[in-house]
């Protein structure tokens, strides 16, 4: 195995382009959190490419029409970064990503790549409505986040590409922003989720849900959206009372499997109950 740890993007990118000297695609490596442990007892095999050293990966930043989200930003910086209401949902998720030297060596967009079913952070990101900024020798693409994961540790990456960031658009101009996050596992700490949801809401000056978005994880290959629910929202009165409309059928597309954690059929029931949670959060924290 080869490994490599460059301090310019460039270099990075040239050796992505070039392919790894076994003649394999390299695999890119930041907190390496999930990369190792999957490996203990097996010999390593693969060529590395570490980009810790790439400074300007680094940093959580507000930037023209939204907020940029480094590759190298850990879940500890997200936590320990001022951001606005919209990001309290995500926040809540940085803390259930294992235990705090996890969250603080662990990326937020390495979670994105591990492609999990069960990422704690694709849920809120979905719900942001993140987008993902690649680059290449042959230039740059974002690709929004409910595109770039495309199955169980499958992305839309291509093998010359990195990840530098995600790009959060900012709301609706006038409205106050809440977001919510709700997990549901074995225990309340260190686990896997058996369902997990984020809730990002936009209410106008009236009172009234000018815009939802939902994103439910742990209940499908990739995380998903819930479309119906959020058209339904609309124009609904911001308070924890609106949480009761939602039901079964606004979680239809929903494909649990059964495993060690739960069975498909505890899956949707559980992912139905962390909905009206994580919606009622998010509506009660709505101002008046």
């Amino acid at each position: 195995m080869a490994f490599l740890r460059p301090d310019r993007l460039g270099d990075a990118l040239s050796a992505l382009a070039a392919g790894g000297p076994g003649g394999a695609p390299w695999v890119i490596v930041a907190g390496a959190t999930d990369h190792y442990p999957a490996r203990v007892g097996r010999a390593p095999v693969e060529d590395v490419l570490d980009v810790t050293a790439i400074a300007r990966l680094r940093g959580i930043s507000p930037v023209d029409g939204g907020w940029q989200i480094g590759a190298l930003a850990t879940w500890t910086d997200l936590v320990e970064t001022p951001l606005p209401s919209l990001f309290d949902g995500l926040k809540a998720a940085a803390l259930t990503v294992g235990g705090l030297q996890i969250q603080a060596r662990g990326t937020v967009v390495g979670n994105v790549c591990n492609a999990s079913p069960a990422a704690d952070g694709m849920p809120g990101l979905l719900a942001l409505d993140a987008q993902v900024e690649l680059a290449s020798r042959g230039g740059a693409r974002i690709v929004p986040i409910g595109d770039f994961v495309t199955g169980n540790r499958r992305t839309a990456r291509r093998p010359d590409e990195l990840v530098t960031s995600l790009f959060v658009p900012a709301p609706l101009p006038g409205t106050t922003v809440t977001s919510a996050f709700e997990k549901l596992g074995s225990r309340a700490y260190l686990v896997i989720s058996i369902a997990m949801v984020a809730a990002v809401i936009e209410a106008d000056a009236d009172g009234r849900i000018a815009r939802a978005r939902l994103a439910v994880g742990a209940c499908s290959e990739v995380a998903q959206r819930l479309p119906a629910l959020e058209a339904e929202l609309v124009g609904r009165p911001a308070d924890a009372a609106t949480a009761e409309l939602v039901d079964a059928r606004h979680l239809a597309d929903l494909t649990p499997i059964d495993d060690v954690r739960g069975s498909a059929a505890y899956r949707r029931e559980a992912a139905l109950t962390v909905v009206r949670r994580a919606l009622e959060r998010a509506l009660r924290a709505v101002p008046g």
